[in-house]
């Protein structure tokens, strides 16, 4: 049985190669999305912002990928380097990216035309913590779509505001979301359900369960 001073250490030590994994694991997101958005930048510089025919930028893209891939390996294909020019694109100002978004998070929300439906999703990626799965989840069922749809013009100029600076939590009410959207549970609409089969069917998918509650949520 190890004694209690060899428990602290064991946690000490612990803690200290855990901040440092998550120190390195940040700067390597942070360089990584700095070197594409730089990618993005000399694509679109050579492009003279973009002022080229569209054709034409295909082929340059086509020529780059078969070079870069010979030269530094996977990860620059025609799509890839097509996400990077864009990414450029929607964000012409390095100091906009978000190291706390990873380039598969960026990938989805490039895919996003609207520019307030994008800032949405990005700011509740920030704030609610979204995995690239849950993000991939939300946009699936279209939560932004939805909540502009419910409760009327009211409503729809608290989305624009989300859009803009995210959540803020300025009363304890606020961590709550609403709607919940439980489609996860397979239940047939409008068929009824009773208390105790819809507790059964969230305990059963309690992952997906506590993602849609949104943030603060644990289950004991």
């Amino acid at each position: 049985m190890l004694e209690k001073n060899n428990i602290q250490m064991i946690k000490e030590i612990k803690d200290v190669i855990i901040s440092s994994r998550n120190k390195i694991a940040y700067e390597v997101n942070n360089t990584m999305l700095l070197a594409y958005w730089n990618v993005g930048r000399i694509i679109v510089e050579n492009e003279q912002n973009g002022n080229i025919k569209a054709e034409y930028g295909k082929q340059v893209l086509k020529e780059l990928s078969k070079e870069l891939r010979k030269i530094l390996g996977s990860g620059f294909s025609v799509s890839n380097l097509q996400y990077m020019r864009r990414f450029y694109l929607k964000y012409p100002k390095q100091q906009t990216v978000s190291v706390k978004l990873s380039w598969s998070h960026y990938c989805e929300l490039l895919s996003i035309e609207n520019d307030d439906e994008r800032n949405f999703y990005e700011k509740e990626c920030i704030n609610s913590k979204w995995s690239v799965r849950e993000l991939k989840r939300q946009l699936e069922t279209s939560l932004y779509e939805r909540l502009l749809l419910s409760e009327g013009k009211s409503n729809k100029e608290k989305v624009y505001e989300l859009s803009k600076v995210g959540q803020t939590l300025a009363k304890p009410d606020d961590i709550l979301k609403e709607p919940y959207v439980f489609e996860f549970l397979d239940i047939k609409e409008p068929k009824p359900i009773l208390k105790k089969d819809l507790e059964r069917k969230l305990v059963h998918h309690m992952e997906e369960f506590l993602l849609e509650l949104g943030k603060e949520f644990m289950f004991e």
